[in-house]
């Protein structure tokens, strides 16, 4: 089958591509002067609708450039990527942010909120761009805030959180638009062991309680273990691929 059958055969109960991701022979090489790096090698896999992959590695494996290819935040040298039938690779810089804004969560280590909001205001950011009504992001918030486990914490600003909590601010900002792709760069990498087995597990229940694909690069074994699948990148070659067990 070739990688255009792949992203057209499709899933009779879905009603839209079998796999929600396609990758292709990705490559991504960047140059430094005398010296080319290769980040990426020839990467290929799919991910089904509804499952959690974790993408395991040493630093400088490639898992972030990876996740940022398949976010659109950075274009593949050579080889396709597919999102729901559409092919990235052929989308414009606003097609990309458009389908961002719309269609996926990003989850970053570094948090990302703005300080002088509140937690259900950094929740209610997206929402404003995509020029939600008033009401709706604010119950929405609540909503979201509630399944992260912060119902009550919704008027306090970053710095009176903790980093877990901060963390569970930024899952919920994620999923504000009903996102059908998370994707997470090392979500608990700033956090200690315990807050890191909560977040993976509140990864986990938001996949399935949401009806979202995951895909989540990390170090944490915790994740690893709760993974429907995992990757290993070695050197930017995809190296391994199985089944959690």
């Amino acid at each position: 089958m070739t990688i255009n059958q792949a992203a057209e055969s499709a899933d009779p109960e879905q009603g839209g591509p079998a796999h929600l991701v396609l990758v292709h022979d990705v490559s991504k090489f960047y140059d430094t002067g005398a010296e080319r790096v290769h980040a990426l090698r020839e990467v290929s896999f799919d991910v089904s609708r509804g499952e959690l992959v974790a993408v395991v590695g040493r630093s400088g494996s490639g898992k972030t450039t990876l996740l940022s290819i398949l976010a659109g935040l950075e274009r593949p040298t050579s080889g396709q990527v597919w999102f729901d039938g559409l092919e990235l690779t052929d989308l414009s810089r606003e097609g990309l942010r458009t389908l961002r804004r719309e269609r996926m969560a990003l989850v970053f280590q570094s948090f990302a909120l703005l300080p002088m909001l509140t937690a259900a205001e950094n929740v209610g950011v997206p929402m404003r761009l995509a020029r939600r009504p008033a009401g709706f992001r604010e119950q929405r918030a609540r909503d979201l805030l509630r399944l992260v486990g912060l119902e009550g914490r919704t008027h306090l600003r970053p710095q009176e959180l903790s980093g877990g909590e901060q963390q569970r601010v930024a899952i919920a900002r994620g999923l504000a638009n009903n996102a059908s792709l998370l994707l997470a760069d090392e979500p608990t990498g700033q956090l200690d062991a315990a807050t890191g087995a909560q977040i993976m597990m509140l990864l986990r229940k938001i996949v399935h309680a949401e009806g979202m694909t995951g895909i989540v690069a990390t170090h944490d074994k915790a994740l690893i273990d709760l993974a429907d699948r995992v990757l290993t990148l070695h050197s930017g070659v995809l190296s391994e691929e199985r089944v959690a067990a």
